[in-house]
């Protein structure tokens, strides 16, 4: 989630633009818990049913649900590198730096899922990234060979938990998932005070979900991708065609009909049976479709057009923490009671275009705020208690700041 701690013109550009590629996808998925407390529970929405609105759950799920966090956790990964590189070049240790960074990314994951968004992935990522630190001496192909064994063990620990529940504990599943969703709704428009008890209550039931499906695909994205950065995959995206495109089209091949097969109950309205059988599914297909998305963006902004759209994305990307902060933000103000109070009053076709309108603002005020700043805000601050100093916030004064250094 965290940018690289460089200088912005020391950026990599097509690795900010695909990050910001990544936040449409975050958002795509989040804003579906913010509009619906059925989403996730394993039974269909009330106002999912028609057939727009099925064709709508089952676009996000084939093309968005279990991909995109993926690719933020490869480029975590990749981020890692240019941040131990970092360290290198300031003759800093870099442990200390990294652990104050995680520990004030760990923070931030506390607040925002009180707060804002249950379903926050700042405190996995704090925590995975503890753990990355702790083997980042360790060999590429054991890396590689660990990040393989995560995907498949998790895999085939859902396909066994699938098997053990039968139709009558699926039926009994249903009918308390209604309650849960109905009680959550309406503390989800009651107050403040009553968002932030449904928030800890929402965390108490779903903190397994976490741990068991998200935390261990992540740490193997984790591993990749910071086996890319120690490779400097990405540093020369130009002379990796040939290796772009066949990552593209097995990702395609082996990952599309996963995609398939998770996204096809949402047509059928039978939820529960895609939450344990075609979960498992997904999570050993879900990390081709990733590589086939970053891949295939990879290989558009090296055309005329991509690299305008790489133009647009890049600063969305470079303050992509405070963009993910800012998507819960919204959210929350539009949906819960902390603002208009929409939660299930629109379906998931409306759903999206709310999605679409929040990442087109955040588009704007990066490109804005880019255009002026260093650093995010929140970017500022993570940097701030990580070097323990302020660095400056203008483009100015990290330009005179450079040139003293140079001088």
């Amino acid at each position: 989630m965290t940018a690289p701690d460089s200088a912005p013109d020391d950026r990599q550009h097509m690795v900010d633009a695909l990050r910001g590629f990544a936040l449409l996808g975050i958002l795509v998925v989040n804003i579906a818990s913010f509009a619906s407390s059925y989403y996730a529970q394993g039974v269909p929405d009330p106002l999912g049913l028609s057939l727009a609105d099925r064709i709508a759950s089952f676009v996000r799920a084939f093309a968005f649900e279990t991909k995109f966090y993926l690719l933020f956790s490869f480029l975590f990964g990749y981020s890692f590198t240019l941040q131990m590189r970092a360290a290198e070049r300031d003759g800093k240790p870099f442990v200390p730096r990294m652990a104050r960074r995680l520990l004030g990314l760990w923070v931030l994951g506390v607040a925002h899922a009180v707060l804002l968004y249950y379903g926050d992935i700042l405190m996995a990522y704090a925590v995975l990234g503890a753990v990355l630190l702790m083997l980042r001496r360790r060999g590429d192909v054991l890396l590689a060979c660990a990040a393989i064994g995560l995907v498949l063990l998790t895999s085939l620990a859902w396909a066994a938990i699938g098997r053990m529940y039968t139709q009558m504990d699926m039926q009994m599943g249903v009918q308390a998932a209604y309650g849960l969703a109905t009680a959550a709704e309406a503390a989800y428009r009651d107050s403040p005070a009553a968002v932030v008890v449904q928030h800890l209550r929402d965390l108490s039931q779903t903190w397994w979900v976490t741990v068991l499906v998200q935390a261990p695909e992540a740490l193997a994205m984790f591993f990749l991708g910071f086996i890319a950065g120690r490779r400097g995959l990405l540093a020369h995206v130009e002379a990796h065609r040939s290796a772009l495109w066949r990552v593209w089209w097995w990702g395609l091949a082996v990952g599309l009909p996963g995609a398939l097969a998770y996204g096809l109950p949402a047509l059928r309205l039978n939820e529960d049976v895609r939450e344990l059988h075609d979960l498992a599914i997904t999570l050993l297909t879900g990390p081709f479709l990733t590589a086939a998305y970053a891949a295939g963006m990879l290989l558009l902004f090296q055309t005329g057009r991509g690299r305008m759209l790489a133009r647009v994305l890049a600063p969305a990307g470079r303050m992509a923490l405070t963009n993910y902060l800012l998507q819960s933000l919204a959210c929350a103000w539009i949906f819960l009671a902390y603002g208009l109070r929409w939660i299930g009053t629109i379906g998931p076709l409306a759903t999206f275009g709310v999605a679409l309108a929040v990442f087109a603002g955040n588009l704007l005020l990066s490109a804005w705020w880019m255009g002026r700043f260093a650093y995010g805000p929140v970017e500022w601050l993570l940097r701030a208690f990580t070097y323990l100093r302020l660095p400056p916030m203008r483009r100015g004064g990290l330009e005179a700041q450079r040139g003293g250094a140079e001088s």
